[in-house]
């Protein structure tokens, strides 16, 4: 057996070899040339938070760990330019920080609805609204952004069907479970560090919820974030007296008897003039409301426009006055 023990030495050493050298071979093959560096990788802090096997962790944000990405680094650069929205729903955490860092440090939370609205208009006519209303106040105040619309309010009774929950299709919340969404919402936002926590609404239901959550928190933070309920948005009466006076619509209209009305139209149309059935509605011969005519597009949206930025700067206004600042 002894005389064939150095061949099988020596046929070893050579396969051994063999495989170093195709390793080698193949590491070289896969690392591609250096290319330009992304941010540079953190040392992990004396103390930190720790992963498997002891080893300490790095801050961590953008839903990753940093060890595994340095773009997952409190303090690594954006790669990309700022997005041009005020949406936080739109924007990347790296936008939002630094969006915050340049002074973005209000944040606005639109309630809206999904509600019956007649038979030309969406269910969710109030979250139209706030999404061409919110955009248009938060780049008016110019140091604020908007937090995703919370689309589902008290609307009536869900056992007895009162109120809006009488048609199908709409969606209803009990006066508690709003409130828990607002005050969950309002609190994520204060552990972000946003100074300003301002929450305005569209629809008649959600004013009660919306004033409670603000209460609750301004005696328990001592104005530290503000939380304030802005009412000065939902003032329909003031929207329609502008719209008169600037001769958007006339003085005298006669009502169709819907829950809609040419102002709430109008300013839907800038969001998306789909929302009010409009191509449907010209084909039908049916483009107008309470006597106002929407069947010419692009004047309609120009009128809407001018609604909106009425509604804009009212409200900023009244946020300012929230926040004790006068520009």
């Amino acid at each position: 057996m002894t005389r064939f023990r150095k061949p099988l030495l020596v046929s070893l050493m050579c396969a051994g070899a063999a495989i170093s050298g195709a390793s080698a071979l193949a590491a070289w093959q896969v690392a591609p040339p250096a290319q330009q560096a992304p941010p540079t990788q953190q040392t992990p802090p004396a103390g930190g938070r720790q992963g498997r096997g002891g080893a300490p962790r790095l801050p961590a944000m953008g839903g990753g760990q940093c060890e595994n990405s340095p773009y997952n680094c409190p303090d690594a650069p954006n790669p990309l330019p700022a997005a041009d929205t005020v949406w936080l729903e739109e924007m990347t955490w790296m936008d939002v920080r630094d969006a915050m860092k340049a002074g973005k440090t209000t944040v606005i939370i639109a309630t809206g609805g999904i509600e019956p609205n007649g038979p030309w208009l969406a269910l969710g006519k109030h979250n139209y609204v706030l999404k061409a209303n919110c955009d248009a106040i938060a780049r008016t105040l110019g140091d604020a952004l908007c937090a995703p619309i919370v689309p589902f309010v008290p609307e009536g009774n869900l056992d007895t069907k009162s109120g809006h929950m009488a048609t199908m299709g709409t969606i209803s919340m009990r006066e508690e479970t709003f409130n828990a969404l607002l005050s969950d919402i309002v609190m994520s936002m204060k552990q972000h560090g946003f100074e300003h926590i301002i929450m305005i609404g569209d629809s008649g239901g959600n004013g009660r919820g919306m004033t409670a959550v603000a209460d609750k928190y301004t005696k328990e933070w001592g104005g530290k974030p503000i939380v304030a309920h802005v009412p000065e948005h939902y003032t329909y009466a003031a929207v329609t007296k502008f719209a008169v006076e600037q001769g958007l619509i006339p003085a005298e209209t006669k009502s169709d008897g819907l829950h809609d009305d040419p102002v709430i139209t109008l300013n839907m149309m800038v969001t998306d003039p789909n929302s009010v059935r409009w191509a449907e509605r010209v084909k039908a011969g049916k483009a107008s409301i309470d006597g106002v005519s929407i069947a010419d597009k692009d004047k309609a949206i120009a009128l809407g426009k001018r609604i909106v930025a009425f509604r804009a700067t009212t409200t900023a206004e009244a946020i300012r006055k929230v926040r004790g600042i006068n520009k």
